[in-house]
Order: C-alpha cells, then sequence, then structure tokens
C-alpha cells in the first residue's frame, strides 16, 4: 500500500513538475538556435561566444564559399565588427576583404510586453579574386 505522507514522494513528485517547466522554458531556445542553425550556410551569428570560435568558423566556412555574412544585433554587435575586422587585417595575405554593411533595426516585444527597437549589423566578408 502506498505511503502518500512520504515526505520523498512528495519531493519526486515537486522535482518532476520542476524539470517538466525547465523543459517547456528550454525549447523556445532550442528552436531558436535550430532555426539559426539551419539558416544559409554562408551565415554566421553572432552571440556571447569567445571572439576567436567566431573567427574560426568564419575562416573555415570561407573555404567553402566565396563569401559570408556575419550577423548581429544589440550588445555583440561590437564583436561582429571585431570578427570582420580580425578576418580582413590579420589575415591579408590569404586574401580576405570587407564586402557590403548594413545596418538596421528590428521591434521586438521585451520581457515586460513593451515594443523596443533592436539595432543590427551585416557585414559581407568575401574572399578577393
Amino acid at each position: 500500500m502506498p505511503n502518500h505522507n512520504c515526505p520523498m514522494s512528495n519531493d519526486a513528485n515537486e522535482a518532476n513538475t520542476a524539470t517538466e517547466a525547465n523543459t517547456v522554458t528550454t525549447k523556445p531556445t532550442q528552436t531558436t538556435k535550430r532555426t539559426e542553425s539551419s539558416g544559409p550556410r554562408d551565415t554566421i551569428f553572432i552571440g556571447k561566444k569567445p571572439l576567436m570560435a567566431y573567427v574560426t568558423a568564419t575562416l573555415i566556412q570561407l573555404t567553402n564559399v566565396p563569401s559570408v555574412t556575419i550577423k548581429a544585433r544589440g550588445m555583440s554587435i561590437g564583436r561582429a565588427v571585431d570578427v570582420s575586422q580580425i578576418i580582413s587585417r590579420k589575415t591579408e595575405n590569404a586574401g580576405y576583404t570587407i564586402g557590403s554593411i548594413n545596418i538596421s533595426s528590428e521591434s521586438l516585444e521585451s520581457q515586460d510586453g513593451r515594443t523596443r527597437n533592436v539595432s543590427t549589423i551585416e557585414i559581407e566578408v568575401k574572399r578577393k579574386n
């Protein structure tokens, strides 16, 4: 006969509920990552990883395609500029150059429900012919 007053069973149920809540919370983040990674192979999205991780990813993509677009928004814009400058200046002998640069802003809904404008940048890095 099950003991319903056992504290261990209540803790286990609470842990399962917390796990289910975490799973629900993390699913949109995982979906967003899949959407970004399933985008065009010639696009690098800048986030919070170390700078050289994006430089390496961009250089690897440039071996396969003639040009790569580095995209960032908000506080990551400076990191995107740094990635493009490292590639163009430090690898001059390899023949990479900066192409077109597009800046814009997107309207996003913040967590408190208000609409905010977030700046974006797209920097094209390409191989010299």
